[in-house]
């Protein structure tokens, strides 16, 4: 068999028929066959060429659906937004994004893979806690956070609380007990200056959880 001259449109229709299928029938009953007899003239191994697995996948498929909808990119074009709004906006579109919450519940089980658990740590502190650095930064340059103690260590623990303290992936739990954690987080920003939880942003997330979690 030739080789693809264009490798990423492969991965691109991988991508495509495998979220496609995911949606149709459950992340656990798609198999690679599935994935491979969707997409017409692709053999089993152009599949593993390109991933090792179903699980890969997956993770990919994250990955690209936030990058395709970077919510960091398009607040930091709202030049009327204050630094604050920027972030209460970033957590609202994410937790607005459809596919990348379904993506997200389906994803729950892979972070039982090590390896896959260790990358999302890394890549949230070398990326998402970098992220939310510029626009905690811009927060306290126009005032609105103020009085920050320790303003460059507040990204990486936001992103700890946001991103691995709160998800039940990481830390099992109830509704009732995710949603303590919830609570416990807003008041810990709160008293440390750090409104970015309010109202609208608690419904988003108890929204999510509804998805996820039963009592």
């Amino acid at each position: 068999m030739p080789r693809n001259k264009y490798p990423e449109e492969t991965v691109q229709k991988i991508l495509d028929a495998s979220m496609k299928l995911f949606l149709e029938k459950g992340y656990e009953e798609t198999t690679v066959l599935d994935i491979v007899d969707e997409l017409e003239g692709l053999s089993r191994g152009a599949f593993y060429h390109h991933f090792k697995s179903k699980e890969e996948v997956l993770d990919a498929l994250g990955t690209k659906l936030f990058w395709d909808n970077n919510p960091f990119e398009k607040v930091m074009a709202e030049k009327e937004l204050t630094g604050l709004e920027k972030i209460k906006k970033v957590i609202k579109l994410s937790l607005q994004n459809e596919d990348q919450q379904k993506v997200g519940v389906m994803s729950i089980s892979l972070l039982e893979n090590p390896r896959i658990l260790a990358e999302f740590m890394e890549s949230n502190q070398t990326v998402a806690a970098k992220l939310f650095e510029k626009l905690f930064q811009e927060a306290i340059e126009d005032g609105s956070i103020k009085d920050i103690k320790y303003p460059k260590a507040l990204p990486s623990l936001f992103t700890l609380l946001l991103n691995v303290w709160l998800p039940p992936a990481i830390f099992p739990g109830s509704k009732a007990e995710v949603l303590e954690r919830l609570y416990l987080m807003k008041d810990i920003l709160d008293l440390i200056g750090v409104p970015v939880i309010d109202d609208e942003t608690l419904g988003y997330v108890k929204k999510t959880l509804e998805t996820i979690l039963t009592e």
